[in-house]
């Protein structure tokens, strides 16, 4: 679990951040969402620490990051994945050695024990048998799995996806929704995803948060979003009128199951019950 705690940040005279609180918890996808500017990216950054904060405090597990020393922070960094908006591979290595990389800069491992592990989670990402390849000879979907294996490979307990589905087509974004999702339950991991893809937002959002000029402005599941009434997220998530539509049936539709399930449950129910027999 990460916790934010009354998070401030500012660029000279430019607020980015204001009084921050947020939870991100294990086991779900903690989606960050909102518009340019809105300080999300900057938010991911003092998580992750590479930046700090001007007030307020992150907390891992409930440990100030803030007041962490070299080893213990050398520790939380070990525990932490990151898949980069550009999947980040390094062109003159294989799938391969890309994977294996983060084993051979912070394990004593093996060679055996380094590709036995690469082996499990390329196979993980179904990607079975890619290991020779090249960036260069691969696609941008299989590119973003690879990212993904290099990101678990030290099997992390915190996972950070800065917009995992940017330069996707839509049938590949769900594919690595689906992963990250599947991932992210199978291991009990944290993860935090920036994102600006509604299909993210509606499939994989377990707990979204929106930030709005730097501050918190909602917060909720994927479920909860669609009937919220806040104007700004509304114009935000369902911005085009295709959407909006979509919206308007969905909260109209779960209405008339509402309306339905009432009257279910007082069919057939006398307005006044009888007396039982003895009494007065």
């Amino acid at each position: 679990m990460i916790e934010l705690r009354d998070i401030d940040k500012k660029f000279g005279d430019k607020v980015v951040l204001r009084k921050v609180n947020a939870i991100m918890e294990p086991g779900k996808n903690n989606l960050i969402i909102g518009t340019s500017g809105s300080g999300k990216t900057v938010m991911m950054k003092i998580m992750i620490g590479l930046m700090p904060v001007d007030h307020g405090n992150v907390l891992y597990e409930g440990q100030d990051l803030g007041t962490m020393g070299e080893e213990e922070l050398r520790k939380l960094r070990n525990q932490i994945g990151m898949l980069f908006q550009g999947s980040a591979l390094f062109d003159s290595k294989s799938v391969e050695e890309n994977v294996m990389f983060p084993l051979d800069m912070f394990t004593r491992k093996t060679r055996r024990e380094k590709l036995a592990r690469v082996n499990e989670v390329l196979d993980r990402v179904n990607l079975k048998d890619a290991n020779r390849k090249y960036p260069a000879e691969i696609s941008g979907g299989m590119k973003k799995r690879v990212a993904l294996a290099r990101a678990i490979v030290l099997n992390p307990k915190y996972l950070f996806c800065d917009e995992p589905n940017s330069g996707l087509d839509p049938q590949t974004s769900l594919v690595i929704d689906k992963l990250i999702t599947e991932i992210t339950r199978e291991y009990n991991i944290t993860t935090v995803i920036n994102t600006h893809d509604m299909n993210t937002v509606m499939e994989s959002g377990d707990h979204i948060i929106y930030m709005n000029r730097g501050e918190k402005r909602w917060e909720g599941s994927n479920h909860d979003i669609v009937f919220s009434e806040d104007k700004d997220l509304n114009a935000f998530i369902f911005a085009s009128e295709f959407l909006q539509k979509a919206k308007e049936k969905t909260v109209a539709e779960e209405q008339a199951l509402q309306v339905t399930s009432t009257e279910n449950k007082w069919e057939g129910t006398p307005l006044f019950k009888p007396r039982k027999k003895g009494l007065f």
